[in-house]
């Protein structure tokens, strides 16, 4: 929601945290001017766009099919974009029998580029190359990729930052047999298994040596194999993600189901943060109150009465590296549970000493300004970050119930978009300085550079 101008002759500009492509933009006028009718003034300018999409769901990819067994390169071009849910997948594979590959996937948030031209003189050295560029790819936006390779020269860019390199060996041939998979890696002979995980997202305008694959496959052409589900068209996912951008003000109330016998809550957030609280709410029947927050890049759990405590448990490490963290606390009779990214493996566990039951009001990311009651403790500084997926009581939050007012309340938050960014990239610490980042800032570490200053310039 925008606020506009108040008078007939001001103008108010809102800047968008990402750039906008959109084939349909509508205004929907909320509020009206209570002494007179509304003034809706637009200018909106577009231009002719061709669109080949396919939706990949995490188990299925498209087969490129050579017309001879070997396909034999000096030269290749492939130019694709994308939009990805998760932050590891297969874009497209290709391989041949002398070891020769190519390959290209998202691994956590970012994109690497795997070439073996395979040189057979090199039978006991590694020919083997990557590169990773990119940072947050994850975030459910469009990103461009284009890979141009003449003979062992490479270009590989990704969102316009480009990196140039050399392949080893003294190959100059990429030599692919039979097929180029996208989307995964299908192993041969076994229907439904992939080597490595899939690619969940949408590829559009996928082109590989002026090939339009997706075209060829949607007019189901003889070239493509299919294998599992691939729409040719982008679902927008069902994930209303919210950014608490404010260490001060920033809070998200959701309700809960009180006096219910135990305890469920579970959700994602990524950070760059090392402190900062996540979840404070006051159970019921007198159980005390429940604290998670991020300490030192550690998830601390507490559950308290008054200033004792009680119950503490500590999981994870290094929890502010910007990736997708999942949280699950459950709590049945006088055992609790923490859970961290789904290892049920590492979770750790305590004993109770009173019966923990559920909340009435679960305040995530900070508390509200002068809150005095006690249903709301911050023992440390607000989150800043992103969350999604939140679940209370084994139910699912409609956050955009929340925006439209009808359920909840909330401070300083952006609703339906992570507005994380990655402040290293383009990395601005200089003669090989380190940087690192919080969500307001970046710092460069020049200890080992010979130089001083911001950004080990001096």
């Amino acid at each position: 929601v925008f606020q506009g101008n108040v008078n007939a002759d001001g103008v108010v500009q809102h800047k968008f945290l990402h750039s906008v492509k959109a084939r349909f933009t509508r205004f929907v006028p909320l509020t009206w001017n209570p002494n007179g009718n509304i003034g809706l003034r637009v200018e909106a300018f577009g231009c002719s766009y061709k669109s080949d999409i396919a939706d990949f769901d995490g188990r299925s990819s498209l087969l490129y099919r050579f017309n001879q067994k070997l396909m034999s390169t000096f030269k290749d071009v492939v130019s694709l974009k994308f939009k990805s849910m998760q932050g590891d997948g297969v874009l497209f594979h290709g391989e041949g029998q002398h070891g020769d590959y190519i390959t290209l996937e998202l691994q956590n948030g970012k994109l690497s580029l795997h070439i073996n031209l395979g040189d057979a003189k090199l039978r006991f050295g590694n020919s083997h190359t990557s590169v990773t560029l990119g940072s947050l790819l994850d975030d459910q936006h469009w990103h461009s990729v284009l890979i141009e390779r003449f003979n062992k020269q490479v270009n590989f860019t990704v969102d316009k930052h480009m990196q140039h390199f050399r392949t080893k060996g003294d190959s100059d041939d990429l030599n692919i047999d039979y097929e180029l998979s996208f989307g995964g890696i299908p192993v041969p002979g076994k229907p439904g298994t992939f080597l490595k995980k899939n690619f969940h997202g949408c590829i559009e305008n996928l082109y590989y040596n002026g090939v339009n694959i997706i075209d060829l496959a949607k007019r189901r052409k003889p070239q493509i194999h299919t294998v599992g589900n691939v729409t040719f068209s982008c679902s927008e996912p069902p994930i209303t993600p919210i950014t608490f951008e404010s260490s001060n003000s920033s809070y998200l109330l959701l309700p809960g189901t009180p006096q219910i016998d135990g305890l469920s809550v579970s959700f994602q957030f990524r950070t760059w943060n090392e402190d900062g609280l996540l979840l404070s709410t006051e159970l019921s029947e007198n159980s005390g109150s429940l604290l998670l927050y991020l300490q030192h890049g550690r998830m601390i759990l507490n559950i308290q009465k008054g200033t004792e405590k009680y119950v503490g448990l500590t999981a994870g490490n290094n929890l502010y590296d910007g990736l997708w963290h999942s949280v699950n606390i459950n709590a049945r009779r006088h055992r609790i549970t923490l859970t961290l990214d789904n290892d049920v493996a590492s979770a750790v566990h305590a004993t109770t000493i009173s019966q923990i039951y559920s909340g009435h009001s679960y305040y995530f990311g900070g508390c509200p300004d002068n809150f005095t009651d006690s249903k709301c403790l911050n023992p440390i500084m607000a989150f800043q970050g992103c969350m999604r997926l939140i679940f209370i009581d084994n139910q699912p939050k409609d956050l955009i119930l929340v925006q439209q007012g009808s359920l909840g309340n909330y401070s300083d938050l952006h609703i339906d978009i992570c507005g994380i960014k990655d402040r290293c990239l383009p990395n601005y610490c200089e003669h090989g300085g380190k940087c690192s980042q919080s969500w307001m800032t970046f710092f460069c570490d020049c200890s080992e550079t010979g130089y001083a200053g911001t950004t080990c310039h001096n």
